[in-house]
């Protein structure tokens, strides 16, 4: 071989494994889009974050459609993306197809534990202990003692949200009632907020004075509706005070951002298994900030406060929907 075919090779095994070295993690959002203010605008702020702490750069994908899922995994597999990590129960089916094509690249997913693959981590959250929180304080906060919820896709994920938030009120007032409506039974329930809107105000219709959305793009519908009809309301997953200040109660915080920003952190060196993000680790929890200081009561603070320490210590246990699919607290 040549001097200059030596140099050429050597020149192609540089450039391939620089590329590989810096391999660029990648991020899939779920329906809804990254900006929906909720779930997957959560996980864009934790890529965010990552990019500006590191000054590195990421590959991101929105889908226009359920069919194109499996599509988009490959896509980002193959142009070398590592780690690939998508936000949603509904990529799990498809993970399963897609990660034992590709065995050098890690796969993080977000809302998902069922999976035994070799190289994905799957991150699950304990959404019922922050959803039981909010729940204490609409309890707290309501004057007609009727609350109510809006759940997006009709899904055991969702019910889990709406299970631990009539466990956090009926534990405040074992009297009031809970009003629960879903959006719908499809993906797009994620992303109607105007029928977000009509189902807050047909719930203020029957008494309910607070209302917890756990929707995505949906609840932003919830929200407005709430604001515009005089009634407080509690945002899901990022922290959605700033939406209405002064009107929403305060927000469950979902930590997708951490469990992104991880996974990017860790890049080709992510360890597969399950993560579960619960309350004592600060995946779940509520927001407090000028937004809704004027709306959380000092009784009411100090109350979720001990709660809150009751959950992480194991001293309360909130009923979890999808241990069985059943909710002591609420008929779905």
């Amino acid at each position: 071989m040549s001097l200059m075919k030596h140099l050429a090779a050597a020149t192609a095994t540089l450039a391939l494994t620089a590329g590989m070295a810096a391999a660029d993690p990648a991020l899939i959002f779920d329906l809804g889009g990254k900006f929906d203010k909720s779930f997957n605008e959560a996980a864009y702020e934790g890529a965010q974050r990552w990019a500006q702490e590191t000054g590195g750069t990421y590959k991101e994908l929105e889908m226009q459609s359920e069919a194109q899922r499996e599509q988009a995994l490959r896509r980002l597999a193959e142009s070398g993306a590592n780690p690939v990590v998508m936000t949603g129960f509904a990529f799990g089916d498809v993970l399963a197809q897609v990660a034992p094509d590709f065995p050098d690249t890690k796969f993080a997913i977000i809302d998902v534990n069922w999976l035994d693959l070799a190289n994905v981590k799957q991150v699950a959250f304990t959404e019922h202990e922050g959803s039981y929180l909010v729940g204490m304080m609409a309890a707290m906060a309501s004057k007609t003692g009727t609350v109510g919820f809006v759940g997006g896709m009709d899904i055991p994920l969702i019910r889990r949200f709406g299970c631990g938030y009539a466990q956090g009120v009926k534990a405040v007032n074992a009297d009031a009632t809970v009003i629960a409506n879903m959006t719908g039974s499809t993906p797009a329930a994620w992303n109607d907020p105007v029928k977000g809107g009509e189902l807050a105000k047909a719930q203020k219709s029957q008494g309910a004075d607070v209302i917890f959305a756990a929707a995505g793009g949906t609840g932003i519908g919830v929200l407005q509706a709430a604001a515009d009809e005089g009634i407080l309301s509690i945002g899901v997953d990022s922290n959605q005070n700033h939406l209405h200040p002064g009107k929403v109660l305060t927000s469950m915080l979902k930590r997708v951002d951490n469990a992104v920003y991880e996974a990017f952190k860790a890049g080709v060196d992510l360890e597969p298994g399950v993560q579960v993000m619960d309350l004592k680790a600060g995946g779940v929890g509520y927001a407090l900030d000028d937004n809704n200081a004027a709306l959380v009561s000092e009784e009411m603070k100090a109350a979720v406060d001990a709660a809150s320490a009751k959950i992480a210590s194991g001293e309360l246990v909130v009923h979890d929907y999808m241990s069985d699919e059943t909710c002591p607290a609420l008929t779905f």
